[in-house]
């Protein structure tokens, strides 16, 4: 049985339902406004699945958990880094990076680490020179779609896209989007992050009748990485 307090949203791609921040009602569900937006490449599609599949296997594990430590693991090693715990240190930022390789990017394509704001900066230069397949976007001015990165602030930090245009070691956080569409309340999107709540969770992002995030003040939006590859 669902407790009350639980909220969840029908995800069609991967069969079931995921925690998120609205609770879809079954008409909501069954309504063609609720259709997912479809990948439109074929390394698109296959990021969404790999996403999906990570959520789908260790959905409400805690990252203390043998079977996600394990998974943890793999997400430093497979991209060259030393892994050293699955608890004490954030893996948020290898969780994204370790997606994006298995996808089929490449390091001169995106570049992997182990903190966000590095290839945030990077996917910036990009868009600044208008070169790549990875562009950092402005949250005012780009709207997402399926297999763009959102990022946003941590600890109640407030940098903006000004700021991590030059700058790549601070706290943030980003996720993946697997879905775009339109409930009762208007235009949302989802998103796959790791390291969220201890764990790979799904979220759910509101946005304005143009498409745009609606920014907030707590850990405020800073950039999307628009995914062209």
């Amino acid at each position: 049985m669902i407790n009350e307090k639980q909220t969840f949203v029908y995800a069609p791609q991967i069969s079931g339902f995921y925690e998120v921040s609205h609770i879809y009602t079954l008409a909501e569900i069954l309504t063609p406004q609720n259709v997912t937006t479809m990948a439109t490449t074929p390394f698109t599609k296959k990021l969404v699945e790999i996403v999906q599949l990570q959520h789908t296997m260790f959905i409400n594990m805690d990252e203390a958990e043998t079977k996600l430590c394990k998974q943890i693991q793999r997400y430093w090693t497979e991209l060259g880094f030393d892994f050293t715990s699955c608890v004490s240190v954030a893996w948020s930022a290898v969780f994204v990076s370790w997606c994006v390789k298995q996808a089929g990017a490449n390091s001169t394509e995106f570049k992997f680490h182990q903190r966000h704001s590095v290839f945030v900066k990077k996917a910036i230069q990009n868009a600044i020179q208008n070169v790549g397949v990875f562009k950092g976007r402005k949250v005012n001015e780009y709207k997402p779609k399926i297999g763009d990165i959102i990022h946003n602030n941590r600890e109640n930090n407030t940098y903006d896209y000004e700021y991590a245009k030059s700058n790549d070691s601070y706290l943030s956080h980003s996720a993946i989007v697997i879905e775009v569409g339109e409930d009762n309340n208007g235009k949302y999107a989802l998103t796959i992050g790791g390291n969220e709540g201890d764990s790979i969770r799904i979220k759910e992002i509101r946005l304005d009748k143009n498409g745009l995030i609606k920014q907030r003040k707590t850990n405020p939006y800073i950039s999307i990485i628009e995914n062209l590859k």
